[in-house]
């Protein structure tokens, strides 16, 4: 889990305001979830996070591509991507997932590790049937 640690923001004794994020997402990334359907893949990451007083504001904004198996002809193919996400984070008593955009923690947490978050939206964004965009043309035979 080394390579998900830089995805850990500690926000305890920041200041309130936009804060930005950037990294670099690679095969290494992806290998960290268990069972990814993701094999390697290049996506350039920006994360916003706007800090109040009772919560934490995330823009996502990622681009780039990812190496999928092509459900037609099982050869691996690359599979473009842009996501754009929004997730609010407020304090209370226990972790709650109140809607698929708003999230409560605890108000003893000090930090938050956005890595699940950007593995959800990066797969949320390839479609449930994956084929080469160009058909059966390109696919292998």
């Amino acid at each position: 889990m080394k390579a998900l640690k830089e995805y850990v923001i500690p926000f305890v004794g920041l200041k309130e305001g936009v804060h930005d994020y950037s990294y670099e997402i690679d095969g290494k990334f992806f290998e960290s979830f268990e069972y990814s359907e993701i094999d390697n893949g290049k996506i350039h990451a920006d994360v916003q996070m706007d800090r109040q007083e009772r919560m934490l504001i995330f823009e996502f904004k990622m681009k780039g591509f990812v190496i999928v198996p092509c459900d037609r002809c099982l050869e691996d193919m690359e599979y473009p991507l842009e996501v754009k996400e929004r997730l609010i984070v407020k304090f209370g008593q226990e972790y709650e997932e109140e809607t698929e955009e708003i999230l409560i923690i605890p108000e003893t947490v000090s930090q938050i590790d956005i890595s699940g978050f950007i593995y959800e939206y990066i797969m949320l964004a390839l479609p449930l049937k994956r084929v080469h965009p160009d058909g059966v043309e390109s696919c292998n035979s």
